[in-house]
């Protein structure tokens, strides 16, 4: 058996291309700036979960982008008639259409040839070349409106130059590297790096900063203002009739300013206007010397001055009751342009620096202790042959990621916990290859035909528990999102890299070592002698109990999730939920006392660890994004006046429309996983190992269900996570038993089933209950020390895994017995029939495919 040269340098070079790569992301900045521009600068970017920020998703709101539209379809109506000489009785809106009553019938196809000229033909898309208006005649009326292609066209136009507003406006207030990017089709993502004021960002990104000039009505009853007058509020409550028709508009500005009014020292904004804007604003204070002249930013008047007399030199000033930040944000705003539609806010989280820092460091240390754990079992387990699996491990890290370094992957703490569970799972691959090298050496191998069977025999098993847990890492990253996509990337990854790692360089290393040592036979012996092999437990013998057991669980898990029910996160139900620090034991009655006092409904409170974290909850307000900003300032206030020491370290803030598509999201990723993973058992094996495994896969899922149910953990995201890396690991844990079955079913054709079973599970006892060892020894730190961010991860995967490691013994291979039993009995009735039909029936059925799960006996 030789290893070609060529495979083993390219081997190599993978490898140290893989180290010089993920090197830089151990390497201060300090020394990455001395080393040579042609090594590896590039790091793992860090999720704002580990380094602090914002992240807000905002929504183009196609409500207020179709009213707007409509307003200026109105006006453009008016103004090419008129100029057209086509008389009308009226233009009105009418619901989401505009109305054209014509004064003289005649003249209605003149009139439809004009206000065609107002459409727009849509570029791109499905309805690419079709004209985004409906244009409908009806004698002397015509109706307009939007076309639901016309719609989406708009909403596809306000996203993309949204982005650009949002770029300009983040780039005015000095934010550096921001992440601002398209999610969906009407919706915008933006994450903010470092210590932000989520109110402050709210103001910046969710105004829409449409600024325009008009006229006020004289002699106007508030009450009626009638058609053409709308009543205006300033910050103070004033109102004032304004009127609809805007005299100049707000994108003839050019620049603006934060000034100082040389008296009282208030902050100013000052603006200018580009050349023809200057003429148009000199014409309008020329004609309107002593009346008012109101400035409307986003239906609110900022300033309503008397014009003294006219302004020709293209700029002005608006005061008001202005800080000095207000001001700031409010010239950012101007300088950046107008949003062409409200933007909602309909998700926001917030991370403070010390929490991140902080979880960095939990993710590390737990992540260290977690990898020493399985590499020391993996050396008592193996011995020194333990030591080459433990290297394989280590580069299985590193090229993850560099890996991670080369698709620019972002690293968030869920992401973390992804690279430790991929550790134990790579793990479960080099526990396959060494257990069958084992089998092969117990039955006589030598040395070369050992590690050649071994090999080719854990292949199989080891792609098709791979492909699995593949799916499972696909369906979450497709229905995922945030730190959820981190952890999917980061498993997938290490799920593909263990194939390198613990299949190929395993192999050609141990080759090597066997060559260059001149071994005979290759024993693999453990440091601490145990011996799981050549047992003979009958495990078909407690099938029932184990069934029954199982479905006990199973339902009282179902009803622990009707009552008392899921502690659902703020994911999950919408509202708002802040993480708080206090120098001292936090006194909860009072903070309860003191929040419950705030009128925001039902709060929320719940400590961890020495009781200094606080996690503040409180239900979705009623009032839109500006009621949710207000209830997290007087959360703040309320927290602050209660304890001075706390401190905020992160909000999330949910609507329910988000929080809706989540849950929906989690379910059907959930479901689909499932089902993806019973098709590809089917398609691997037989339909009764597909029936085995999903059934089971069910009970081991309520379970887990029912475990959060019973302990209160925070069921959001990540717990999605743990359900899903549940789904394929249980599923990865039968595959590796179905497979042992399926070999022994080719091998003992005549043996029954109940002792194809038990022989099965004996043989892959070992490996069972080393991989389950090894999964639990990488997730235990993280359950202890990994802190709130993980913990609805790490604890009930830890769960999951005791409970999917006995399903597979007894629950999965019953079912299989049960099914096998079933068709046994149901070919037996087909072959009587078709005997007494034709005699020669009976002959012809006497043969058994290969492929056929035997008869129980």
């Amino acid at each position: 058996m030789r290893t070609s040269r060529w495979l083993v340098l390219t081997y190599t070079v993978i490898i140290v291309l893989g180290f010089l790569i993920a090197l830089p992301n151990v390497l201060p900045q300090s020394v990455l700036s001395k080393m040579p521009s042609w090594l590896p600068h590039s790091q793992v970017s860090l999720g704002l979960d580990l380094r602090g920020g914002s992240y807000l998703v905002l929504e183009v709101d196609e409500k207020d982008l179709t009213n707007g539209r409509l307003q200026s379809l109105l006006q453009d109506s008016r103004r090419v008639l008129r100029d057209k000489n086509i008389l009308t009785r009226s233009i009105v809106r009418n619901g989401d259409q505009i109305v054209v009553t014509l004064t003289d019938p005649s003249q209605s196809g003149d009139a439809v040839t004009q206000l065609r000229t107002l459409a727009n033909t849509i570029a791109s898309g499905l309805s690419a070349g079709q004209s985004d208006l409906t244009i409908t005649p009806n004698g002397s009326a015509i109706a307009m409106s939007f076309s639901p292609a016309g719609i989406a066209a708009n909403v596809d136009s306000a996203v993309q130059q949204s982005l650009e507003v949002i770029r300009k406006r983040v780039d005015q207030v000095g934010v550096a590297e921001p992440t601002i990017q398209r999610v969906g089709p009407n919706r915008v993502l933006v994450q903010l790096p470092g210590a932000q004021d989520p109110s402050r960002l709210r103001e910046l990104l969710g105004s829409t900063a449409k600024m325009s000039f008009h006229l006020l009505a004289d002699n106007v009853d508030p009450n009626n203002p009638g058609p053409g007058v709308s009543i205006l509020k300033d910050d103070k409550g004033n109102s004032y009739p304004v009127l609809d028709r805007i005299e100049l508009a707000g994108d003839r500005l050019t620049d603006a300013r934060v000034s100082f009014d040389p008296n009282t020292h208030e902050p100013l904004v000052t603006f200018r206007f580009d050349s023809a804007g200057a003429n148009r604003f000199a014409e309008i204070t020329r004609e309107n010397v002593g009346k008012p002249f109101a400035i409307v930013l986003d239906n609110k008047v900022l300033s309503a001055p008397n014009i003294r007399e006219p302004i020709t030199g293209g700029s002005g000033q608006i005061s008001g009751n202005f800080t000095a930040d207000s001001a700031t944000t409010l010239a950012a705003l101007l300088r950046a342009g107008a949003l062409p539609a409200k933007l909602t806010v309909i998700e926001e989280r917030t991370v403070g620096a010390d929490l991140g820092s902080d979880a960095i460091q939990k993710g590390i240390y737990s992540g260290l202790i977690g990898f020493v754990l399985v590499a020391a079992f993996i050396f008592v387990l193996y011995g020194a042959w333990g030591i080459l699996a433990n290297v394989a491990l280590l580069i299985h890290t590193v090229l993850t990621f560099s890996a991670l370094t080369l698709v620019g992957a972002t690293l968030t703490l869920p992401g973390i916990a992804g690279v430790v569970l991929g550790i134990g799972l790579a793990v479960d691959a080099n526990v396959l290859i060494n257990e069958r090298i084992r089998e092969e050496t117990r039955k006589g191998r030598g040395a070369f035909a050992a590690i050649d069977n071994g090999f080719k025999k854990a292949y199989s098993t080891i792609i098709d528990g791979n492909m699995t847990a593949l799916i499972a890492a696909a369906i979450l990253f497709y229905f995922g999102s945030g730190p959820v996509r981190g952890f999917a990337v980061t498993m997938g990854l290490g799920l593909i890299i263990s194939m390198f790692t613990s299949v190929a360089f395993v192999r050609v290393v141990m080759i090597a070592i066997t060559r260059r040592r001149k071994l005979k036979v290759l024993n693999i012996r453990p440091l601490i002698p145990f011996s799981p092999y050549d047992k003979h437990i009958q495990f078909m013998k407690a099938r029932f109990f184990g069934v029954t057991v199982s479905a006990i669980l199973s339902i009282a898990s179902v009803v622990l999730f009707i009552h008392p029910g899921l502690n659902y996160g703020v994911d999950f139900r919408g509202g708002i939920q802040m993480s708080v620090k206090t120098k001292d034991a936090a006194d909860l009655a009072t903070f309860r006392e003191g929040l419950n006092t705030l009128g925001l409904g039902e709060i929320a409170l719940q400590s961890f660890g020495d009781n200094s974290s606080l996690l503040v909850r409180a239900q979705r307000q009623d009032g839109g994004e500006e009621a949710q900003t207000a209830a997290v300032t007087k959360l703040k206030a309320e927290i602050v006046k209660i304890d001075p020491t706390a401190t905020i370290e992160g909000t999330d803030v949910i609507g329910p429309k988000v929080s809706g598509e989540l849950a929906w999201a989690g379910i059907l990723s959930v479901v689909i996983a499932s089902l993806a993973m019973l098709f590809y058992i089917w398609f691997r094996f037989e339909w009764p190992f597909a029936v085995g495994a999903i059934v089971t896969l069910v009970l081991d899922v309520t379970k887990a269900i029912g475990f959060f149910a019973i302990t209160g953990l925070d069921f959001n995201l990540t717990a999605i996570a743990a359900i899903l890396t549940l789904v394929g690991y249980s599923v990865n844990d039968k595959v590796v038993v179905y497979d042992r079955m399926r070999e022994n079913m080719r091998l003992y054709k005549s043996m029954p089933l109940r002792d194809i079973i038990d022989k099965s599970i004996n043989e892959t006892l070992a490996r069972s209950l080393y991989t389950n060892a090894t999964a639990f020894l990488a997730l235990v730190p993280m359950a202890i020390w990994g802190g709130s961010a993980v913990s609805s991860f790490a604890i009930p995967m830890v769960f999951g895994i005791l409970v999917a490691g006995a399903s597979s013994v007894f629950i999965a291979a019953p079912i299989l017995l049960f099914l096998g039993d079933w068709r046994r009995r149901h070919a037996k009735a087909v072959a009587n029939d078709a005997e007494s039909d034709d005699k020669s029936g009976k002959d012809n059925k006497s043969g058994k495919d290969n492929k056929q799960i035997p008869a129980a006996e």
